[in-house]
């Protein structure tokens, strides 16, 4: 058994000295400004965004007026009329030329909600980026608690086991000297190997830790680091916490999640307004500039050069265009329904994000309420059970209580302190969710 225990540590050993080989330490703060640039979610939202913005800008274009040109060249073969009103054989050549231009006056107000709508889901589309990248914050705040939880969980087990390891020499002795049996021994050179492999497996959680905190960084395992070793602050019994309801009141109005709703019912009310629109009659103005030049080419008279040509040719004109929607197969009125009932979505949408924000600082809160108290029931346990272990390791030396019960007492003090550590953590975590909902910035 201590033969493959120690191989598994050598082999593990290895892996450590290949995993984090770091080059340096990172902060929290440090991973999370590495992850909001380089994940992959928090771009492809950004696509989004910036796909917003050029809807926007398009939409205020829209109520810009529009110009176009386009030219022409075509080639005629055969008899055809001339001046005299007589057919003959004429090939000729004809170039036209034109510019035209228009612009909506009124449309029912379409063009300008339509800019205010397209306004409205940028802005959504921007506070969705601001929510993906508080849960990637979250995320990776989680990993790293993780991190240091079972870096300390690591540090309990290599205290026990030296502890057990000290115990060992002391019952050699007392079994060299005759005063303890020798099963003593084996029993405690057991409970040495049971606490060796629990450190591995401490010690590689630490490892699996780190490796989802790089993976959260869309970091290659070969750019490994290690954690910075923040001072995590004290825990008292008299600690105060933010009520869940004075905390949803806050993240009301600071959550992303929700001004994005809000904003996506505003947009839909926006759309209510431009299917209203086409209601209203349209109008237009335009305005048009054309020429040509035409060329006989089997003409025997000198005729009229291109210059002079453009001169008698060119013709313009300019006009209103009024559009009156009397009947058109209940299009507007269909719109119009389907643009309400999506505000009714919306709204729904709006309360679902509502509700489930409560519901996750309720949680919260609630979480964070249980981790204090049973982070205040076991620091008296641990004190008690260290108390309790300091006086059965007494009486085990002086060969008063079995190597069992010994064993038995030491197992009890790792668990207070394995819960206490967890329940530590876990509050930290918990009441940092909290602030984060109240619009504070998460730190260690």
């Amino acid at each position: 058994m201590k033969k493959t225990i120690a191989l598994f540590a050598g082999i593990f050993c290895i892996f450590s000295a290949t995993l984090l080989t770091a080059q340096n330490t990172w902060s929290l703060q440090e991973c999370i400004d590495y992850a909001l640039e380089n994940n992959i979610q928090i771009k492809q939202q950004g696509l989004n965004t910036m796909y917003n913005e050029n809807l926007v800008s398009q939409s205020k274009s829209d109520r810009l007026p529009n110009l176009n040109a386009g030219a022409s060249n075509n080639y005629s073969f055969g008899r055809s009329l001339n001046n005299d009103n007589v057919y003959e054989n004429v090939n000729s050549t004809q170039l036209n030329g034109y510019l035209q231009s228009g612009i909506t006056v009124f449309n029912g107000f379409t063009l300008q909600n339509t800019v205010k709508q397209n306004e409205l889901n940028l802005h959504a589309a921007m506070q969705d980026m601001q929510k993906a990248k508080d849960d990637l914050i979250l995320n990776i705040a989680a990993s790293y608690l993780e991190i240091l939880f079972a870096e300390e969980l690591s540090l309990i087990a290599e205290a026990q086991l030296e502890v057990t390891k000290q115990q060992i020499e002391r019952t050699q002795k007392l079994v060299d000297a005759g005063s303890l049996a020798r099963g003593a021994l084996l029993e405690i050179e057991a409970q040495l190997a049971r606490e060796e492999l629990q450190l591995v497996n401490d010690q590689n959680r630490v490892q699996l830790a780190y490796l989802n905190l790089y993976q959260l960084l869309e970091l290659p395992v070969e750019k490994s680091f290690k954690i910075e070793q923040p001072k995590l602050p004290e825990i008292k019994a008299s600690v105060t916490m933010s009520n869940s309801f004075d905390v949803f009141q806050n993240a009301m109005h600071v959550r992303p999640e929700i001004k994005a709703a809000q904003l996506r019912v505003e947009s839909a009310r926006r759309q209510l307004d431009i299917a209203k629109g086409y209601n209203y009659p349209t109008l237009s103005l335009g305005a048009n500039y054309n020429n040509q030049y035409f060329n006989i080419l089997n003409n025997e008279f000198q005729q009229r050069s291109f210059g002079e040509q453009l001169k008698s040719n060119s013709r313009y004109g300019f006009g209103l265009n009024l559009n009156i929607p009397i009947f058109n197969r209940f299009q507007v009125k269909n719109g119009i329904s389907n643009a309400k009932l999506q505000i009714a979505d919306y709204e729904y949408r709006l309360q679902t994000a509502r509700n489930v924000l409560r519901k996750d600082i309720e949680q919260a809160y609630t979480n964070a309420l249980a981790a204090l108290n049973r982070y205040v029931s076991s620091e008296k346990a641990v004190k008690s059970t260290e108390e309790a272990f300091r006086y059965a390791e007494e009486k085990f030396n002086v060969g008063m209580m079995n190597t069992v019960e010994y064993n038995q007492s030491k197992n009890y003090l790792t668990v207070a302190q394995s819960e206490l550590l967890q329940a530590r953590y876990e509050y930290i975590f918990r009441a940092k969710i909290l602030d984060f909902y109240n619009g504070v910035p998460i730190e260690l």
